[in-house]
């Protein structure tokens, strides 16, 4: 039995170029209209972008450092730490709130726990008398002045400790044993 040879028709060419050209069409046109709604800047092809090289703020540990690319925590974006109940979540924290001080920054520390110990921040290298805190009764309080600080963009990084201890008001102001189904989502 012979194979069949495949052969490719200029039509089935003519056919994918012209997809292929309305396909871009309609990508200027999204990408028109992503940049009119949001900014320009707000899409690019990845070769446009001058922002390769994105600052950190050390973690203390040079192998973490290294871990996370070479800078430490990247600045201008939400990282989290997770890990089991006194794994280190808040000492290393406060050691980037340290490092980030120790370049001249400005640090703010959103204590939804109400356990933070002065102390041990000190013995850790945090300037408490410049750090700024703040403990919120609720969830929505926290999440409220934390956007309050981004939007000064005065301030370079903000610590919320911790995410779970972030209660929405309505739990807070409900009664015992009432059902909270979704309020933390």
């Amino acid at each position: 039995m012979a194979k069949a040879k495949k052969t490719v028709t200029k039509k089935k060419l003519e056919t994918k170029t012209t997809d292929a050209s309305a396909k871009g069409g309609a990508l200027d046109r999204a990408i028109a209209q992503i940049e009119k709604q949001y900014g320009a800047g707000s899409i690019m092809k990845m070769d446009d972008s001058k922002h390769y090289k994105i600052e950190g703020i050390s973690t203390g540990a040079l192998s973490l450092d290294i871990a996370l690319g070479g800078s430490g925590i990247p600045r201008g974006r939400v990282v989290e730490f997770y890990g089991p109940e006194a794994s280190g979540k808040t000492t290393l924290a406060l050691h980037v709130i340290a490092s980030a001080q120790k370049a001249g920054g400005v640090a703010a520390f959103i204590d939804a726990e109400h356990a933070l110990d002065p102390t041990w921040a000190k013995k850790l290298g945090v300037d408490i008398s410049s750090m700024l805190i703040s403990q919120p009764d609720t969830g929505e309080q926290a999440l409220e002045i934390a956007e309050m600080l981004v939007r000064s963009n005065a301030v370079d990084i903000i610590v919320i400790d911790s995410v779970a201890a972030l209660v929405p008001a309505a739990e807070l102001q409900g009664e015992m044993g009432q059902s909270h189904v979704g309020l933390q989502a």
